[in-house]
């Protein structure tokens, strides 16, 4: 009986890092999409304005500015739900 105990802590400890990484493997929806781009634009990216061969550094550095934003204390970014409402 010790053994089965065992054994099932043993599966649950392997198999919850799995579980854990397969929900986190979901498609974005529109809305968070558009959300991270408003976000980017707000952390000062233009992508009318920006430069083809600049693209990749200014776009890491907004990025960059971003996630400094949402892992400041309490980690709440501003911004509202567009559930239920029609695509603009």
């Amino acid at each position: 009986m010790k053994s089965l105990i065992q054994a099932v802590v043993i599966a649950a400890t392997l198999a919850a890092p799995v579980a854990v990484f397969a929900q986190s493997n979901q498609p974005l929806t529109r809305a968070q999409v558009r959300e991270e781009l408003i976000q980017i634009e707000k952390a000062g990216y233009n992508p009318a304005s920006a430069n083809p061969y600049e693209y990749p550094a200014n776009i890491q550095a907004a990025e960059a500015r971003v996630a400094a934003q949402n892992s400041a204390v309490g980690g709440v970014t501003s911004g509202s739900s567009q559930e239920g409402h029609a695509a603009q």
